[in-house]
């Protein structure tokens, strides 16, 4: 085996995390021990003020597999994702919750997806076979639905559910994606849909094991407001495809 070779980088965006993030980057490397192949682990730390990159710097300090992206001023998800897959170096690379709100062990769920062929696949809780075990508030629901049909109406028909923070790429197309990126908010993930459909990637949707963690940091309202102007500007703008 290449000593240099990474298998799979996974990146964890991070804001304010810090009552939990020790917790889940120990879960998440276990898990890929476990797995047996090569990993790195990019944890990015989207300007937090609570002591979370502290935090992560202490586990980090314990772990050769931990790699901490930081910067001073708090950017949004979008923004933290993608500076993530950019220093990433993995065959594959994937990017999941602080919360994992998904667990960890549905990735193998998503491989199954790429091995069959699949350039890109995402976690959803939309399609048949999802398994929510802990509900979002009624409102969230409704208006996480209301906000689908736009996304699909408008960037990427035929996704039920590209908001689930759980998704895996080839490490090669994620890098292109996000390198034409630009969204730094909540809507990044349609927008590397929109591109990687634009780019004629291959995108499977799979069901996955969900639950509704406390300490989220999205305001449905202004994400919602935020999103639908995303949709405008992923519909005018002209990227370098």
């Amino acid at each position: 085996m290449d000593a240099d070779r990474i298998y799979l980088s996974l990146v964890i965006p991070a804001y304010n995390e810090a009552f939990r993030i020790c917790d889940t980057l120990a879960k998440v490397e276990n898990y890929l021990k476990a797995a047996g192949e090569s990993y790195e682990i990019i944890l990015v730390d989207d300007g937090s003020t609570d002591g979370t990159l502290e935090a992560a710097r202490v586990f980090a300090s314990g772990s050769e597999s931990v790699r901490i992206v930081t910067y001073m001023l708090n950017r949004g998800k979008g923004y933290a994702v993608r500076q993530g897959v950019m220093a990433s170096g993995g065959e594959y690379v994937a990017f999941t919750d602080a919360d994992l709100s998904a667990p960890i062990e549905e990735l193998e769920k998503l491989f199954a997806a790429i091995r069959k062929g699949y350039d890109i696949a995402i976690g959803s809780r939309a399609v048949r076979g999802a398994e929510l075990r802990r509900h979002q508030p009624y409102y969230r629901e409704l208006g996480g639905k209301l906000l689908n049909l736009a996304i699909q109406l408008l960037a990427v028909p035929g996704i039920k559910d590209t908001q689930c923070g759980f998704k895996l790429f080839r490490g090669d197309l994620a890098r292109k994606i996000f390198s034409v990126s630009l969204l730094d908010g909540w809507g990044f993930d349609v927008e590397a849909l929109y591109v990687a459909k634009q780019m004629g990637f291959t995108v499977a949707e799979i069901p996955v094991i969900w639950s509704h963690a406390e300490g989220s940091k999205i305001r449905p309202f202004s994400a919602g407001l935020q999103v639908l102007r995303d949709l405008i500007r992923i519909r005018t703008h002209r990227y370098e495809i």
